[in-house]
């Protein structure tokens, strides 16, 4: 029998009770769905509802409920129609009539609300030490790498050099921001719904401050309308989730590009490569391919809880039903993807020679009009002249470090013998010391910010201290 079965005279169409049902996918909140049932029993013995033997009663129930979850020993029957049902039918069998009291003043509208926002306060802390992981490999690689040099790009095309350690780096801050984002969404998450019954809210005296605290919620919802309706923090976790899996889709773009023969900056270790069926020469980097794949699938998730979100009428409808697989799955592909990176990464075996030999002068054109401001030239004029001195470089087929002095001066009176210092990479890469740039010292005061970072960004469930370092 259902919890809603009374007022009806025929049972469900099997096709439609299979299509109602839900279990399959909220069973992932049982041990939830049992802490908000023993927090709303405590609050309706306070409220006089429950007499102490029932409470009693009820407390012991679900504690052995909660073990059986634990354990694994917990037997769904064909009844279950989702979690609250089954919770409450196994209930029902271990006290008995006295079950049916725990329901009073709720509804599983605000029932779902509160499991799935319990759920998520307990969840956001293993992505976020998940990503702290993956940000720790990158710090690691940006000290293992110390001065070592490499091409940066723009439009894929090679710019100015950098140091590699600067390159590790550029990911770190966009983990850091994902971070920070689900530490500021976890403000919108720790809101009780309980007690918001159906719609209305519940005619019962609980005291729902006192019941917040007790589950670890930092407030309470304040219309009980919006309150089970309210999904928005389910899409901005898939927001989140997705603004993850962007970052390291264009990650995994990168190390997929620079393991090519092609360019042959890094080599995977065997332990993180896939091998070819026909090919016995490759050495393939599936699981960077299989991350920016994911990316598009997080997309999906998100736009999909958009569309079943928009224009639907006020208070719970069913198709809210629909927003917990998506979190669901969301979470289970980033925390399957993120500690493999984190290994991946941790494994790799750099090739300084090869990124060293891709560095050439045409990419110091830049420290070139840079030279040319030094002798009181405008930039615009200065970056006019090092352009023609690059097409005559490119018409010779020579460099811009083997250009004759005499072709430079024919450009420029202001060109000297000591333009030839300008195509030194080492030289151009310390000049970039301002906040934030790639020469060592800069470099070297960034991994110690990124450490700070670390351990200086607020736990999801705390209030506390500043995210960025001082």
């Amino acid at each position: 029998m259902t919890l809603w079965s009374g007022r009806f005279t025929q049972s469900l169409d099997s096709l439609a009770w299979d299509l109602n049902l839900s279990l399959s996918v909220d069973r992932r909140m049982a041990i939830q769905d049992v802490d908000g049932s023993l927090a709303w029993a405590n609050a309706l013995h306070k409220a006089k509802i429950l007499s102490d033997e029932e409470h009693g009663q009820i407390a012991l129930g679900l504690a052995s409920v909660k073990e059986e979850f634990a354990s694994g020993k917990f037997s769904f029957a064909a009844s279950d129609e989702d979690i609250h049902t089954a919770v409450e039918r196994r209930l029902t069998e271990l006290i008995g009539a006295t079950a049916g009291k725990l329901h009073t003043g709720r509804s599983r509208n605000d029932q779902v609300a509160t499991d799935f926002r319990l759920w998520m306060l307990q969840t956001i802390p293993l992505l976020n030490n998940a990503l702290k992981d993956l940000q720790s490999a990158l710090i690691e690689r940006a000290e293992l790498a110390d001065q070592t040099l490499m091409p940066g790009y723009t439009h894929l095309q090679r710019a100015q050099p950098i140091l590699l350690a600067h390159w590790w780096l550029s990911h770190f801050w966009s983990l850091q921001r994902d971070r920070e984002r689900l530490v500021d969404l976890t403000k919108r998450v720790s809101v009780l719904p309980l007690g918001s019954g159906a719609l209305a809210g519940t005619p019962l005296s609980i005291n729902r401050i006192e019941l917040a605290k007790s589950l670890g919620f930092a407030d309470v919802s304040q219309n009980s309308m919006d309150a089970v309706s309210d999904r928005d923090f389910a899409a901005e976790f898939l927001f989140c989730s997705t603004m993850i899996g962007i970052h390291l889709s264009k990650l995994a773009e990168q190390i997929v590009l620079y393991t090519s023969a092609e360019f042959g900056f890094f080599e995977l270790s065997d332990s993180f490569s896939i091998g070819s069926s026909l090919m016995p020469q490759k050495k393939n980097p599936d699981v960077f391919e299989l991350t920016r794949g994911k990316a598009g699938t997080l997309i999906g998730l998100l736009t999909g809880l958009l569309a079943a979100l928009k224009g639907l009428p006020s208070t719970y409808d069913k198709d809210l039903q629909e927003d917990k697989q998506s979190v669901f799955q969301a979470t289970d592909i980033l925390l399957g993807v993120l500690p493999v990176i984190a290994g991946a990464l941790r494994t790799i075996t750099v090739k300084p020679e090869r990124m060293r030999a891709a560095i050439d002068s045409f990419m110091m054109a830049t420290d070139l009009a840079d030279y040319l401001v030094s002798k009181r030239i405008p930039f615009r004029e200065a970056h006019a002249i090092t352009g023609k001195a690059v097409r005559a470089a490119t018409e010779k087929k020579i460099q811009l470090d083997e250009l004759p002095l005499e072709a430079y001066q024919t450009l420029s009176p202001a060109f000297e013998a000591d333009v030839y210092q300008v195509f030194d990479p080492v030289k151009s890469i310390v000049k970039k010391n301002a906040i934030g740039g790639t020469s060592p010292q800069s470099v070297k005061k960034q991994i110690e910010l990124a450490k700070s970072n670390l351990t200086l960004i607020p736990s999801p469930l705390g209030e506390g201290s500043k995210s960025k370092g001082e």
